[in-house]
């Protein structure tokens, strides 16, 4: 694919390429220069659009579940054994008094 630079600095995405990235009028493009020359395009999306990505079918997880899954995946990937009593111990504080 080719694209001609305008003197006003503009240039416009061949159809094969806005297709592939799925943009159309209006969307916002995030452009990255890399150390080798290379310029890399990625389509900048909202987080809304990542809802529903990934798939979970089993029954509804607890806050504590996950974060012993987090602890022990962190624990895993550091190559040290989980300490559960003290991994997000919950703690509360304490609200000052109203006067």
């Amino acid at each position: 694919m080719e694209s001609t630079l305008t003197t006003k600095g503009q240039m416009t995405l061949p159809k094969a390429a806005r297709d592939h990235l799925r943009v159309k009028p209006g969307d916002r493009v995030k452009i990255f220069a890399l150390p080798d020359g290379t310029v890399l395009l990625l389509p900048k999306r909202p987080i809304s659009s990542l809802y529903g990505m990934l798939k979970y079918d089993g029954p509804p997880v607890t806050i504590e579940k996950m974060n012993e899954g987090i602890a022990a995946g962190a624990a895993a990937s550091l190559g040290i054994t989980p300490r559960p009593n003290l991994a997000f111990r919950q703690t509360r504080r304490k609200r000052p008094r109203r006067k």
